[in-house]
C-alpha cells in the first residue's frame, strides 16, 4: 500500500502554493496576504500542511521511545516561544509567544520526538473540511483533488505525505477520525480526559480530546505509550466484536462494499462479528443531541471573543457560529440527560472487552471546492457516525483498510471507556494480518 513516493512526486508537479489559494471570493487578496515565503525551518512544504506564520523547530530528548522521529503539531497547542494561531489570523494577532509548552507536546519532546513545525487547522477548529478560508487547503496526497478533512487537516496531510513521521491533532466532533479516513492513515481519538489538554485551545471542553496520526498501527500504538497515563492494572483484552448495521447503512454503497471486503481481517483477530442495531431511536437524533450540545459549548467558550472582535470567518464556519449564538439554555438542558443515557447505553453494550465496528466516514473525501450546500450535507452525514464517541467520551481508531475509486475510506474500532491501550494493541494485531 506504499503509494507515497509516486503520489508525493505527483503532488509536487501538480500543486504549487498559488493553486492552494486559487478558489473562492477574494482568493487573490488572501494569497497576497498569506503567501510569504516559508521560514527555512519549515521547508519544504509542497502540501501547504504547515503554518506559514510560525517557524517552530524543537529538538527532542537524545533518548526515548520516539527518538529520531519528526512530528508536526496542530496549531492549537502552545510551544514555548511561539504564537498559537488557532486557524485564524485575528486570533494569532492577539497572542503573545507562549511561556510554556503544552503538556502533550512536552511528552513527545521528552520521549525524543523532534517538532519540525506547527500544522494548519480549520478556523478555531470548528469545521470538518480542512479548507481554511484564510490559509488555504492542505493537499491530500492519497485522494488527489479532494479535501483532507478537518480540523486537523495539516497534521493529516503532513503525515500522509511523509513530511513527518507522525503528527498531533485534536478531535472534538471527528477532527482526527475524519481526516484519517480521507487521507488513508491511522488516527485515534482517545477516551475523553485520558490526555491532558493543558496548553491547548479549547472548542467544546466536554468533548475535546488530544489525538494523533501515523502511517502504521505500530507507531500509533508507540505514541500512545508516551501520551497515555496508563493504569497500573489495565483492563482485559478486547475479544468480542459488534457491527452496527444502522451505522453501516449510513455509508454509501461503494464504501459499504469496500469495508465488507476487509472485515475478514477483523474476524481473524477477534472471531465472528455479531451484527446489532446500535441506536434505540435513530442515529440522526443522536447527531442532533451532539450538534446542539457542542454548539452551546462552542459559543460559551468563544462567544465573548467573537462578539468583541467580530472576526472574519469563511463560509460554513461563519454560519455555524451564527447558529451557535442563537442556542438557548432552555432547549439545551434536556439534551444533557439524553447524552448521559446514550453514554450509559454504549458503556453497557461494550462492557470491558467488546469493540464496535462502524465506518469512519460515510464515503471518500469530497472534491475540493465542492458547493457549500454539498459539503454541509456531507458534514451532517459524517456526524451521524462521528457523534458516538463524542457523546460518550469513548476511544476510537480509524484504520486505513479500504479503498473506493482509488481513494481511502476508514474502518473504525470504538472501544470501551479507558481501553485505549487495548484498542491500540488490537489495531496493531489486525493490521499485522494480511
Amino acid at each position: 500500500m506504499d503509494r507515497l513516493p509516486t503520489l508525493r512526486a505527483f503532488a509536487l508537479q501538480r500543486y504549487h502554493f498559488v493553486n492552494v489559494f486559487s478558489h473562492g471570493p477574494s482568493a487573490a487578496s488572501r494569497l497576497a496576504r498569506y503567501s510569504a515565503p516559508m521560514h527555512p525551518l519549515n521547508e519544504p512544504d509542497p502540501l501547504n500542511a504547515f503554518c506559514r506564520h510560525t517557524a517552530v523547530r524543537v529538538p527532542g530528548a537524545l533518548a526515548g521511545l520516539l527518538a529520531g522521529l519528526q512530528c508536526g503539531i496542530k496549531d492549537i497547542y502552545a510551544i514555548q516561544g511561539s504564537r498559537t494561531g488557532f486557524g485564524h489570523p485575528q486570533w494569532l494577532a492577539a497572542q503573545a509567544p507562549a511561556t510554556h509548552t503544552a503538556h502533550a507536546v512536552q511528552r513527545l519532546l521528552d520521549a525524543g520526538a523532534t517538532v519540525i513545525g506547527k500544522t494548519q487547522t480549520d478556523e478555531l477548529t470548528y469545521s470538518l473540511t480542512g479548507e481554511n478560508y484564510h490559509y488555504g487547503t492542505p493537499v491530500n496526497v492519497n485522494a488527489v483533488g479532494r479535501i483532507p478533512g478537518g480540523s486537523s487537516s495539516g497534521s493529516a496531510a503532513a503525515t500522509a505525505g511523509g513530511l513527518v513521521d507522525f503528527a498531533l491533532g485534536s478531535d472534538t466532533g471527528g477532527s482526527v477520525r475524519l481526516p484519517a479516513s480521507f487521507c488513508g492513515i491511522f488516527g485515534i481519538r482517545p477516551t475523553h480526559g485520558r490526555i491532558s489538554l493543558e496548553g491547548a485551545c479549547a472548542l467544546a471542553p466536554s468533548m475535546d480530546t488530544c489525538g494523533w496520526f501515523a502511517r502504521t498501527a505500530l507507531l500509533l500504538e508507540k505514541i500512545g505509550l508516551v501520551l497515555l497515563d496508563s493504569p497500573a492494572h489495565p483492563g482485559p483484552p478486547l475479544q468480542r466484536a459488534l457491527l452496527s448495521t444502522d451505522a453501516f447503512a449510513l455509508a454509501d454503497l461503494p464504501s459499504r462494499q469496500a469495508l465488507a471486503q476487509v472485515l475478514p481481517r477483523v474476524t481473524r483477530s477477534l472471531g465472528p462479528v455479531q451484527e446489532i442495531t446500535l441506536s434505540t431511536t435513530d442515529l440522526t437524533q443522536w447527531r442532533e443531541v451532539f450538534r446542539h450540545l457542542q454548539g452551546a459549548e462552542v459559543w460559551a467558550t468563544h462567544g465573548a471573543w467573537i462578539t468583541q472582535v467580530q472576526p472574519v470567518f469563511g463560509p460554513g464556519v461563519r454560519e455555524r457560529f451564527q447558529w451557535a449564538a442563537q442556542l438557548k439554555e432552555v432547549d439545551i438542558a434536556p439534551l444533557r440527560a439524553q447524552r448521559r443515557a446514550i453514554a450509559a447505553h454504549l458503556d453497557a453494550l461494550l462492557g470491558t472487552d467488546t469493540v464496535l465496528l462502524i465506518p469512519s466516514a460515510p464515503g471518500i473525501a469530497p472534491r475540493r471546492d465542492s458547493p457549500a450546500a454539498e459539503l454541509d450535507e456531507f458534514r451532517l452525514r459524517a456526524l451521524n457516525l462521528l457523534c458516538l464517541a463524542g457523546l460518550a467520551g469513548l476511544p476510537q481508531i480509524s484504520l486505513p483498510l479500504a479503498w473506493v475509486d482509488g481513494c481511502p475510506v476508514g474502518l473504525s474500532l470504538v472501544g470501551p471507556r479507558h481501553a485505549d491501550e487495548q484498542l491500540l494493541a488490537l489495531a496493531s494485531t489486525i493490521c499485522a494480518v494480511p
